[in-house]
Order: C-alpha cells, then sequence, then structure tokens
C-alpha cells in the first residue's frame, strides 16, 4: 500500500571563520531570497550524499558532511507542500562558491549580517 508521506531534502550549513554560504534561489519558492544550499533527495541515494551532490550543485563546492545539525519537518515549511529537511555541518574541501543549478548567486556571508533566508533557514 502506498502511503503519502512528506518530501526529503537535504539543508548544508558550510560556515568558516565567521562567514557562511548561501545561495540566492534562482527558483520559486522564494525566487531572489538568500537561502543554504540544498535540495531534494533523489531516490537511490543516502541524505548525507545527497547533500554533498546539492552543494556542488548549487555552489560548485565540494564538501564532506561532518554532522547532523537536527531535522525540520514543519508542514508549513515549504509552500510547494509537506517536506522534511535533514540539516548538516558540512567542510569544504575545495573549491570557491560560484552559482549553478537552481541558485543565481553563491557567496560567503558575514553571520553578523546575514540577510532574511528562505524557508526556514534563519540563524
Amino acid at each position: 500500500m502506498d502511503y503519502e508521506t512528506p518530501k526529503l531534502t537535504v539543508d548544508a550549513v558550510i560556515a568558516d571563520e565567521g562567514r557562511i554560504v548561501l545561495i540566492r534561489r534562482a527558483n520559486p519558492p522564494f525566487k531572489g531570497k538568500w537561502a543554504l544550499p540544498g535540495g531534494f533527495v533523489d531516490v537511490g541515494e543516502t541524505v548525507q550524499s545527497a547533500c554533498e551532490r546539492e552543494v556542488f550543485e548549487e555552489t560548485g563546492l565540494k564538501v564532506k558532511v561532518k554532522e547532523l545539525v537536527g531535522l525540520y519537518s514543519d508542514p508549513k515549511r515549504d509552500p510547494r507542500g509537506h517536506t522534511a529537511s535533514a540539516a548538516y555541518i558540512c567542510r569544504v574541501l575545495e573549491g570557491q562558491p560560484r552559482a549553478g543549478d537552481d541558485a543565481s548567486f553563491a557567496a560567503w556571508h558575514d553571520m553578523l549580517s546575514v540577510p532574511p533566508l528562505a524557508f526556514d533557514h534563519d540563524i
């Protein structure tokens, strides 16, 4: 029997020396707003590999997942429908942020002046 369940997503917290990597969303929802890099988990992949893949697709950064920050599942966190997101702290292995995939911009931001963020990403 098939059950309706939330869609599974991932978010990456990439921080270093008082800075955090953010992307500007190129597509709805929240088009033009800043967010943590992340996205949907594909069938057949782990949430950790999905996180590393999504970061590379959106920022060009190669990262390694270090630890789970938390699981966020408020049914109203995404206007497209109920999602549950596993958020991970990631360490940069190589690269500099550059926009790709569904990000129109990717950059380091000073953690003391982070702009308002999409979804439930405000820190």
